[in-house]
């Protein structure tokens, strides 16, 4: 009774404390590693390219956007870029990664680069199960031998999700041997799903945390879970008091991350939804401290005085540069076009449903976003709630008109139009409260709006379940027109 009330108690604790916000915005899956005297973390893109943004940072709280891994797409894959693990060994930098094999399934891969910031050259998928593999992660055993580590995507076809180990070559490019099991789902929580498997070693014992039951989405269940071995390959044993995290009054669905050390102090970087802006604002960024316990587990402190980390609540791009900022990204089924130059945007139109869109995450429940289009644009230019290439919602500048469509599963419908002249630039705002409720408002001349949809437009059907709404810049069109737009403001409230 006594060991039960202590296990409950400590759940309890587990799930009532706050963790530190530190990657605001859609980061899932966050890779941290220590290169030199900085440390270096990678997030999940999925179908938003380019794909994995990567961030610096001297003091695990602030981070600057370094670029991304990849800027075209690896030959072998098509979509489905998940779960980046970045890794440094012998003056290498490594970074593991999942993506959808064309004409197969998904596959875990490698590539590689001489400094953090890149250039990765891609070496290809390193294994490819039927039911797919995802969630890599390197791992050297007791010996110094390298092994791969990963999950069997069996959940994805009603199977058991098991976790894997291979050995692999020093140059990453095959696993060698037999793989071997080291654990599974086989607990309640788990919800028959286990995954996103990280592993350090300290004294005796290799510890694996681990994430279990409903990653993503509205109805998520994730936690995080901690394994422990003295062996890489086992036997491994789970900790009795799992999870160690769980949903709290502000972060719901925990997990999937990586620990690193910084100043003798060990430190757990993994993603979790703001109870504010749920699947809206997408997986963001946590740190967590943990210390290891005298019984040999660990135990996460919940803490929020990791530092201060500069707070962003405006964003304003005034195309000053001559690329994007890595801010934006699109889908990574369109061939986006654009050019940035005299502080303007040039957005090649495509004459989909959705057209071109270019889309940032959004970092609040209620937020808006303005934008002025230019009036040399020659395609349907505006502004967009974006979820995917089958679900936006834009208000554009057609001819004489303003225009609101929705793309609902691909149907299209018109909502509003407004007679316009057309003979300056127009500036559109969006105002989106409470994560759904979305209104557009126009001005001919900058100063003052007139609202285009009187009847707010519901949103809460956008977010794909495995990423977050994007708000951004839509280009409508045949093949040879484009869209033109300076200064975008994003204001999260």
């Amino acid at each position: 009774m006594r060991l039960f009330l202590s296990l409950l108690f400590a759940l309890l604790v587990f799930s009532s404390h706050s963790q530190q916000l530190v990657l605001p915005g859609d980061h899932p899956d966050p890779s941290i590693v220590k290169i030199g005297r900085e440390y270096w973390a990678a997030g999940t893109t999925s179908n938003w390219f380019p794909a994995f943004p990567l961030y610096r940072s001297t003091d695990l709280v602030n981070w600057k956007a370094a670029g991304h891994v990849f800027t075209k797409m690896p030959a072998w894959a098509d979509y489905y870029l998940w779960a980046p693990e970045i890794t440094y060994d012998n003056g290498k930098v490594y970074l593991y990664y999942a993506a959808h094999k064309r004409g197969g399934n998904l596959c875990i891969a490698a590539a590689v680069a001489d400094k953090p910031e890149g250039p990765y050259s891609d070496l290809g998928p390193l294994m490819c199960e039927e039911a797919g593999s995802i969630d890599a992660f390197p791992m050297r055993d007791e010996h110094g031998k390298l092994y791969m580590i990963w999950k069997e995507d069996g959940n994805s076809v009603g199977k058991p999700t098991p976790i894997w180990a291979a050995p692999m070559k020093e140059d990453r490019t095959a696993l060698t041997g037999e793989k071997k099991e080291l654990f599974r789902a086989d607990l309640p929580w788990e919800k028959g799903l286990v995954e996103g498997v990280s592993i350090i070693k300290e004294k005796d014992y290799f510890y694996a945390f681990y994430a279990a039951a409903a990653c993503c989405g509205k109805t998520c269940n994730y936690g995080t879970g901690i394994a422990r071995a003295k062996n890489l390959l086992g036997p491994w044993e789970k900790y009795p008091g799992n999870p160690v995290l769980a949903g709290n009054t502000e972060w719901k669905c925990p997990g999937h991350g990586t620990p690193v050390k910084k100043d003798g102090r060990f430190y757990f970087l993994y993603h979790a939804y703001s109870t504010n802006t749920g699947a809206y604002g997408g997986r963001q960024g946590l740190l967590n401290e943990f210390e290891f316990t005298p019984d040999g587990w660990l135990r996460f402190l919940n803490g929020t005085n990791y530092g201060k980390r500069v707070q962003t609540g405006k964003i304003v791009d005034k195309f000053s540069g001559q690329q994007l900022s890595g801010k934006w990204h699109w889908s990574i089924f369109k061939n986006v076009q654009y050019k940035v130059a005299n502080r303007t945007l040039k957005l090649n139109a495509l004459p989909a449903a959705a057209g071109a869109y270019i889309g940032q995450s959004v970092l609040a429940a209620n937020y808006s976003a303005a934008i002025n289009v230019q009036r040399q644009s020659s395609s349907q230019a505006g502004l967009a709630l974006i979820g995917d290439d089958k679900n936006i919602v834009y208000a554009v500048v057609d001819s004489n008109s303003i225009r609101l469509i929705q793309v609902k599963k691909e149907e299209t419908a018109l909502i509003a139009q407004q007679e316009i002249k057309r003979s300056s630039n127009i500036a559109l705002k969006a105002q989106v409260k409470n994560n759904t409720q979305l209104t557009f408002s126009y001005s001919e001349d900058g100063v003052h709006f007139n609202v285009l949809n009187d009847e707010a437009v519901d949103i809460s059907y956008l977010p794909p379940w495995d990423r977050a709404v994007r708000v951004g810049l839509v280009s409508k069109g045949p093949e040879g027109t484009a869209a033109y737009f300076r200064n975008f403001v994003l204001v999260n409230q």
